[in-house]
């Protein structure tokens, strides 16, 4: 089943380690097939070296195994939540990439003092604790996420998401360089934060000028 999607989120998951998002087994990406609503997951505690596109899981909103041999994310819950109350998000990348996750272990938004940020739409917002393992943190994530692609989640890690899993990775990757960049600047003084008149004429540079775009 979905073998183009599992394909996809097969090559979004090994994107995690390559980039140093994340350690032995940690973090997932999922995607979320539009026209059947279910969703493509890496297995839990499964290692990126050993993957194959076979390996993914292929759950329903509800969280039942539709195919696959096996036990998807335990963070399967929480993506599930969020595609349920996001009908216009189809990736979702979990990392627990160590600048960002600082900022989370201090319960700290990442502020937006670089043009980057405009991408995931400016400051990075901080969700409150919850429980890993089950729907608590996307409801948290719903709450607090607004217009952002990105969130993180105080004390664990980080949540992206997107039009499709390859966004969800790509903001997941951004999110990491923008911590460590800001990360720095702090060590040396007080960046220089974007106004939100900015952040909103970058946002629409990314939005309609950047890559390959024609008339």
């Amino acid at each position: 089943m979905l073998e183009q999607l599992r394909e996809v989120v097969w090559k979004c998951n090994l994107e995690l380690p390559k980039n140093g998002l994340v350690k032995m087994t940690s973090g997932n990406v999922s995607g979320r097939d539009p026209a059947t609503n279910l969703v493509v997951i890496k297995p839990s505690g499964y290692s990126y070296e050993e993957m194959t596109p076979a390996h993914m899981v292929v759950v329903n909103l509800e969280g039942d195994v539709i195919e696959g041999d096996l036990l998807p994310s335990v963070d399967t819950d929480t993506h599930l939540y969020i595609y349920q109350h996001r009908p216009d998000v189809f990736g979702i990348t979990h990392t627990h990439s160590r600048y960002a996750t600082s900022f989370a272990a201090l319960g700290q938004p990442i502020p937006a003092c670089l043009t980057t940020t405009a991408m995931l739409g400016g400051q990075i917002p901080l969700g409150g604790y919850a429980p890993i393992g089950g729907a608590d943190i996307g409801q948290e994530i719903i709450a607090k996420i607004g217009s952002s692609k990105a969130i993180i989640m105080q004390n664990h890690g980080v949540f992206t998401i997107g039009k499709d899993a390859k966004q969800a990775t790509k903001m997941a990757i951004e999110v990491e360089e923008i911590a460590e960049i800001t990360h720095l600047a702090l060590l040396r003084g007080q960046p220089i934060m974007l106004t939100p008149a900015q952040i909103t004429e970058i946002a629409e540079l990314y939005t309609h000028n950047y890559g390959q775009v024609r008339a």
